[in-house]
Formats: C-alpha cells, structure tokens, sequence
C-alpha cells in the first residue's frame, strides 16, 4: 500500500480497521431493507415525481451511511461502548427505513428523527473514539453535520414542496461539506474502505435477486416465465462483473496510490458520490425487472421499460463518475455504454418485454467484456479476470502479429 506513511503504520494507525468485520456486515442488513423499501417505493408507484423523492430520500441516507464507513474505518467496532454506540446507529437507520414509504406524507416526522439520531451517533462515536487527528476534523465538520440533520428534521416537520426543499438543501449541504472545509486528519485505509464499499453494492445487486423472486409468487411457471428469469439474473452478473471484475480492484490500487493526507476528499468523490450513482441505477434496474418480468410476450410498458434500461444507464454512468475521479481508464467506455443501453428502452415500449431484455443484455455485456479486452491488451489484469479473459488477450495479440 503506497501513501505517505508506511503500510504498517497505517494499519495501525489510531485504532483504525484493514478489513470489514462481523459487525459492520450485520449493520449493513439494515442498507438491504432499505434498498427494498426505496425500490418498492418507485415500482408499486412508478413516474418522474416518484423518481424525485427516490432520488432525494436516497441521498439523504446514503450521505450518511457512507459517513458511517469513514467512521467504522476508523473506529474499530472492538469494545463494548462502540458496538453498542454502532448497534444505535442501526436502529436510528432501520426508523428512517421504515418511514421511507410514506416519507412523503405522514411519516416525513419520522425519517427526520431517525436521520437525527443516526447524525448524532456519528459525530459522538467520531469525536470520542477516533484518534487524535479525526476528533479534530469531526470538531470542524460536526457543525455542518448537525446543520444538515436540522434540515432533514425540518423537512420531515414541513409538508408539500417545501419538504424536497429542505431535505434538497440537505443533500447540497452534504455534498458541498467537504469542500467547504478542511478534512485533513481522516485516515482512509484503502482495504478497508473499498471493501466496506464494494460489500454495500454487493448488497444493493442482491435487490436484483430479490425483486425476480418477489414477484413471482400465484404466476404460472412456464418456459417464457423461467427463460425471462434467467434473463434477470443475467443482467445482474452483468452489472456484477461490470464493477467487480476490474474497476473494485483498480479503485483501491488507486486509493492507496494516494497520499494519505491528501486521500479523504479523493475517496468522497469516488465511493460516496460515484457508488450513490451506481447505486440508485441497481435500485431502478431492480424495480425494472420487477415491473417487467410478468409481462412476458407483451409491451413492458413505459415506467417499466424506461426503468429497466435507465437504471442500467446510471450504473454505467456512475462508473464513469468513479474512473473519472480515481483516474482509472477509459471513463469514456462506461458513458458511451450508458447512452446504448438506455438506447433499448424503446424496444420494450413499443415490442416485447424479453426483448428489450435480451438486447440489453447483449449490449450491456458486449461494452463491459470489449473493455476488458482493452485492459488485457493493454497489461492489466485482476484476480477475476486473468484466468479467462486474459488468454483471449493473448490470442488477439498472438493474430495480430505479422
């Protein structure tokens, strides 16, 4: 690991963790709910305004459980004050899951509570546990932190317009925080970090699984109905494979590329801003394949079609937001594919649902293994794809020569 102190050191820095536990798995069972509540949401209620809020209640929360992984990153959840604290964190997250369907109406009271206590447990945990250099930072960021949750309270308080109005200015709060001050004094431990990362879109693809199984109970089990199935879970290795099978391993070489004190406001921009991207597609590419696995040899209809290509669309396009901001190659594959797949969603309007899912497979698949084949061409490798994709590489390079 390359940065600005040695590997050992960092390792050992203040507490902080090289590997996710037990525990931190656990908690993110709660992000799993919540990625089922927020596709849920948009698929029994799907239009532009249900995207909105989705979008909106979406980056309130991610905002802060991605501040979560900086906390656990460094504050070790190994006595029995901070598992207790961490155990209070994910029930202050678990209040804001279940007010998610109704956010926008009755229990807009409710999210705004849990986000407070979710707030206020990160900033204790950070200011007492972390190490010296973190507590000073928390010092400085906590006040925005605090201004932030005032925001979503008063969303939850107010009603109509004026809620997205507060808990968007929550939102560009979040996002402008780090900017606004200094952050100097966090320590990012790249295994850590992108593992934590890669686990919670891990988690958010499991939405995918869930969402064929979810809708296909009292459906008679034929061969169209398998075969559309098979189609889904394509899809989802697809996305799979898109992320893990170069770019999870190339982010964290990059992080740990950087210095250490120069490394937070990197990592923000890449596995908070990026993945929220990335992650919002997963959630619209879930509900897609739930609102369209039924149809079968019928329109997917317009919601549900637009869902399905536009989600894997945003996947692609937050890739294309992560190389860009760890400077990973070929940023400009990712968007290109994102304009082709989103190309597909037409076929499923005005043809046949296992249609526009075949070619969107297709097509999807086709830029994320072209790219693959750029990578070996060019002497990367990761530990998925040396086996298999680098012999085809080398057979490439092989006919090539005069």
């Amino acid at each position: 690991m390359t940065s600005d102190m040695s590997g050992s050191a960092e390792i050992e820095a203040e507490g902080g963790q090289v590997r996710a536990s037990t525990l931190e798995l656990f908690f993110d069972l709660v992000f799993v709910f919540t990625i089922t509540q927020l596709t849920h949401v948009f698929t029994h209620h799907p239009g532009w305004r249900e995207l909105g809020e989705v979008a909106l209640m979406f980056g309130i929360i991610w905002g802060m459980y991605s501040g979560y992984v900086f906390l656990t990153n460094e504050v070790a959840p190994n006595s029995t004050s901070r598992r207790t604290f961490l155990l209070l964190g994910m029930f202050g997250f678990f209040v804001i899951a279940i007010a998610i369907p109704d956010a926008f109406g009755g229990t807009g009271l409710v999210f705004g509570i849990g986000y407070i206590v979710v707030n206020l447990v990160h900033t204790l945990m950070f200011a007492t546990a972390g190490g010296a250099s973190a507590s000073t930072a928390m010092l400085r960021l906590g006040p925005l932190n605090t201004l932030t949750a005032v925001f979503v309270l008063a969303g939850g308080i107010a009603d109509g317009w004026a809620r997205a109005a507060w808990w968007s200015a929550a939102i560009v709060l979040q996002i402008v925080t780090p900017y606004i001050t200094r952050v100097e004094g966090f320590v990012v431990r790249a295994s850590h970090f992108c593992e934590r990362h890669g686990l919670v879109v891990i988690i958010a693809l499991g939405e995918s699984v869930v969402a064929i199984g979810a809708n296909l109970t009292g459906q008679d089990l034929t061969v169209g109905l398998i075969a559309t199935v098979g189609l889904g879970l394509t899809l989802g290795y697809v996305l799979w494979w898109a992320y893990f099978g170069m770019d999870d391993e190339r982010g964290e070489h990059a992080l740990s590329a950087i210095p250490g004190s120069v490394r937070a406001r990197p990592a923000v921009l890449a596995y908070g801003y990026s993945l929220y991207i990335v992650l919002l597609g997963i959630i619209l590419t879930a509900a897609g394949i739930a609102m369209t696995i039924a149809h079968g040899n019928q329109p997917a209809g317009k919601p549900a079609a637009l869902a399905l290509s536009g989600g894997v669309a945003l996947f692609f396009l937050g890739q294309c937001a992560f190389r860009l901001a760890l400077h990973l190659p070929r940023p400009w594959w990712r968007l290109l594919g994102a304009l082709c797949v989103f190309a597909t969603a037409p076929i499923g309007i005005v043809w046949v649902a296992w249609g526009q899912f075949v070619v969107l497979v297709v097509v999807a698949y086709g830029f994320v293994i072209a790219d693959d084949l750029m990578s070996v061409r060019a002497g990367e490798d990761s530990s998925y794809v040396r086996p298999d994709i680098s012999a085809v590489g080398r057979m490439i390079t092989r006919n090539q020569r005069p």
